[in-house]
Parts: structure tokens; C-alpha cells; sequence
């Protein structure tokens, strides 16, 4: 059977020209601070965001025939997989231009920005240009809500499009009836939190550049910092609050959020993925403070990064590499589980594990209750389909085997085993984490791995099948 003709090819190109012009006008951002800091790189943001303008644009118009009106959400799957693709290579020529480096490279730190994986390939990025330093910031706030996310509420319509495309990038909380009204609310709350970050910031001392993109990448729990010690260089232990709370804030449900001010905050205390998280972050930090020496600011900051998948830090990661092996296993497990659906985090997400661990109870009671027993699951007092924790234990199945695959490649190349699934786990879950600086010591075969890990693990894997089997159904032909 074929699922796939001309037809729909060439719907996927039109629209998809549409979000090349958003990724084009994404690259200009960042020559404003370039003219700022008298650089002199603006050339290098301009060339490619034209070029990604320029194609958007013949795109779109030569096959304005092929509307929107026309998308299936296999087309907007398939949009989406590949706009994050055309995104990571488009950004990374710009790094390649400014600062130099490889185009693999280039394309895997700008991967690692827009997914908020937060891994660079820099082994010193304090002496990158400003312009450089905001650009990375900057990706990675408009990749913790989603490049398409972002490109729908500028350039797109309200309709069928516009719907479509959201379920594509992994979400399906609504603020308000509306897809683009929910769209308009989400991005509300996350300018708010965005200035109230820059705010706090600033009152704790620091400067407003370093404000700028440390809540830039703090709310979208992307944690690529701006220093080589990340948020360890400022040495101050209410910056480190304040981090904590943004990495908090960016983890949980903007469903949520948008529901505190009508709920006086009763939404956030009763919201069953909240109290797992907070519980899971209090016992946490507990059993690392208790069982190893690692004063408590260390403890709760890495937990809290760790399962909001951020990937900032206070301490170095070869510092990190030298904790108690249990540490590293509990970090490990953090950055598997991840925090809230609905926010900006990697990994499965709390509402899979809590999904997948209720289906696994309902099983053991149906096992010793008596014959002819009908047993119930329920979520919030509303009942959970056994089709709902089945499709969480196949993503998560799903999920570990990616990991595997990932682990053993780097095993193949000699590196350390306990190394390696720590940093195939950060990977995958989009978390940034690592320890014995593996980022820099990565063949180019490897990097690639990585790119196409991140990119399955801010897409949720299933959008980025459907586009390879798509790209089979071209190619047997």
C-alpha cells in the first residue's frame, strides 16, 4: 500500500515554505546585539536567513495550489519533523560562518540549542561573540515552546493548518477552545515568566546581558549557558534559587499556569504531575544530602535540573563525574522521567510514567482479584483507558531502546560505559547533563548520532518515524 503520492509531497513542501520564513526571520534576531557589541558579523545572520527566505518563499508560492486547506496531520508530522531539521542546518550555518567551526559540529550545537538539549560543542564559549552568545540563548527559548509553535502564531491562520501542526510537535493541552487562542495565551505566560526572569535576575546583581539569556535559556529549560562554568560562575546562592524556580516554572503545565490566577493557585497544589515532581524533587535531594557529601544547594540544584531536563549546573561535570555511583544512578533516573506535559521539557514526561505505573497496578490487582472483578483506572477522578497506558508503555519501550542503541555506538568507540549511557540518556531526553566532558571528545559519526537523538527527542520520536518511512516510501519507488 502506498501512503504516500506527489499530491502529498508537494503539500508537505508548500507548507512547510512557510515555516522556512519564519526560520529565516529567527536568524536576523540576533544582528540587532551584533550592531550593539560593533561585531561586524551581521552579514553572516543575513546570507542564510535569505537564503531560508528565499526558498520559503518560492515554496509557497509556486505551490500555492497545494494550500493549507489540503493538510492531513500526516502532512503536518512530516512539516514539523523536517522544519526542525531545516532549523538546526539553517542556524548552524550561522555558527559556522561566525565562529569557525565544523558544519557538523555547527549543526549539532544549533540541534542542542533549538531542542533544548543545552550540549555544546564549545570548549570555551566565553570568548564567543555576543552576538553568538544571544543567538544560542535564543534558540533555545523559541525551541522550549517549538520553532513550528512559534512560526504558526506569526505567519499562520487560524483553521485546520494551524491545529494540525500544534499536535505535531507532542501537544495536546488546550488553554482555550481555540488552537490559536491557545497559542496566544501560551505565549502570554511565557513572556511573562520570561521578563519576571530577566527581573529577578537583575535585582540579584546580575548583568542585563547575562539576565537576558540566562532566563532565556532557564524558562525553556534549555541550560546552554553563556559561561563555562554555567551558573556556577556567579557564586551566589539566590542566582541559584531563582534558577531553581525558573527551571520549575518552565516544567510544568502551562495549562496550569494559565489556570492559577482563576484557581488562586489551588490548580498548581491539586495538579497531579506537580506533586509528583515536587515529591520527586524533595526525595531527591534528600536521599543525595543523606548519603553522600554534597552540601545541599549542590543536591536540590542538580536534581532540579535534572528532572526538568535543563541541564544547568553548579558544578563542572568532571566534578560531577567523581559523585557516588548511587548519585549518578539517582540523576539518571531524573533525567528519564522528566517534568510535566504541557511545558518545555524532554524526556517521558511525569503523565507517561504516572500512566504506564497505574496500568502495571491495575494488572497485579486484576491478577489476585476475583474472577469476574471490573477493574477500574482513574486520573484526576476521571477514568484511564487501558489504550492510553498501553500507548505510554510502548513509548517508553520505545524511548529505552533508542537509549540503548545510542549507548552501545559509544561503547563501540571506546568510551566509558557509565559515561556513555549518561550522556546518551542526556541526549535523548533533551537534558544537557554530562560528566567527563563527552561533548567535546565525540567523533563526527557519533555527533550525528546525537543530532538525530535530540531531534527524536523533542519531537517524542513517532514524527520523526513517520518521516523516515515517508522519505522509504519516496525512495522505493
Amino acid at each position: 500500500m502506498r501512503y504516500l503520492n506527489r499530491n502529498d509531497l508537494l503539500i508537505v513542501v508548500r507548507n512547510m515554505g512557510i515555516l522556512m520564513i519564519g526560520i529565516g526571520g529567527m536568524c536576523l534576531v540576533p544582528v540587532i546585539v551584533d550592531f550593539l557589541y560593533l561585531e561586524y558579523n551581521a552579514i553572516y545572520y543575513i546570507m542564510p536567513a535569505l537564503v531560508s527566505i528565499l526558498i520559503g518563499l518560492i515554496c509557497s508560492r509556486a505551490l500555492n495550489q497545494y494550500s493549507s486547506d489540503k493538510i492531513r496531520f500526516k502532512h503536518a508530522m512530516l512539516i514539523s519533523s523536517l522544519s526542525w531539521l531545516w532549523a538546526g542546518l539553517i542556524c548552524g550555518l550561522v555558527l559556522y560562518s561566525v565562529t569557525g567551526i565544523g558544519i557538523v559540529d555547527a549543526v549539532f550545537e544549533s540541534i542542542s540549542a533549538l531542542t533544548g538539549s543545552g550540549i555544546t560543542i564549545y570548549s570555551d564559549v566565553e570568548v564567543l561573540p555576543y552576538s553568538i552568545l544571544f543567538f544560542r540563548a535564543f534558540q533555545q527559548w523559541v525551541g522550549g515552546l517549538g520553532i513550528v509553535f512559534f512560526i504558526i502564531f506569526i505567519l499562520t491562520k487560524p483553521g485546520s493548518m494551524s491545529s494540525k501542526l500544534y499536535r505535531s510537535e507532542a501537544r495536546e493541552d488546550r488553554l482555550k477552545p481555540s488552537i490559536m487562542a491557545t497559542i496566544k495565551q501560551t505565549i502570554l505566560i511565557y513572556f511573562i515568566y520570561t521578563a519576571l526572569g530577566i527581573t529577578l535576575y537583575l535585582l540579584a546583581g546580575m548583568p542585563l546581558f547575562d539576565s537576558v539569556c540566562n532566563t532565556f535559556t532557564t524558562i525553556s529549560t534549555g541550560g546552554m549557558s553563556i559561561k563555562n562554568a554555567n551558573i556556577g560562575f556567579y557564586q551566589s546562592d539566590v542566582i541559584y534559587f531563582i534558577t531553581i524556580v525558573l527551571m520549575i516554572l518552565g516544567a510544568t503545565s502551562f495549562l496550569v499556569h494559565y489556570r492559577i490566577i482563576k484557581t488562586r493557585g489551588k490548580s498548581l497544589i491539586q495538579d497531579l504531575q506537580f506533586k509528583v515532581l515536587v515529591s520527586l524533587i524533595a526525595i531527591a535531594s534528600l536521599l543525595i544530602y543523606f548519603t553522600s557529601n554534597i552540601v545541599s544547594m549542590d543536591a536540590l540544584f542538580v536534581v532540579v535540573s535534572a528532572i526538568t531536563t535543563t541541564g544547568a549546573s553548579i558544578e563542572s561535570s568532571t566534578v560531577m563525574g567523581g559523585w557516588p555511583p548511587f548519585v549518578l544512578f539517582i540523576i539518571m533516573m531524573l533525567m528519564l522521567i522528566g517534568g510535566s506535559n504541557g511545558s518545555t521539557v524532554g524526556a517521558m514526561k511525569l503523565m507517561r510514567v504516572i500512566t504506564f505505573a497505574k496500568g502495571i497496578y491495575k494488572n497485579t490487582r486484576e491478577i489476585l482479584a476475583p474472577q469476574g472483578s471490573v477493574l477500574k483506572m482513574q486520573m484526576d477522578g476521571k477514568e484511564l483507558k487501558e489504550s492510553v497506558a498501553a500507548q505510554s508503555g510502548n513509548f517508553i519501550a520505545l524511548y529505552l531502546m533508542f537509549i540503548v542503541f545510542t549507548w552501545s555506538l559509544l561503547c563501540l568507540y571506546g568510551h566509558n560505559p557509565i559515561d556513555s549511557l549518561f550522556f546518551s540518556m542526556s541526549m535523548q531526553g533533551n537534558v544537557g547533563l554530562e560528566i567527563g566532558q563527552m561533548s567535546q571528545a565525540l567523533e563526527w559519526p557519533l555527533k550525528v548520532v546525537g543530532i538525530f537523538n535530540m531531534w527524536t527527542g523533542r519531537l517524542e520520536i513517532y514524527p520523526v518515524i513517520i518521516s523516515l518511512r515517508a522519505f522509504f516510501e519516496v525512495f522505493k519507488r
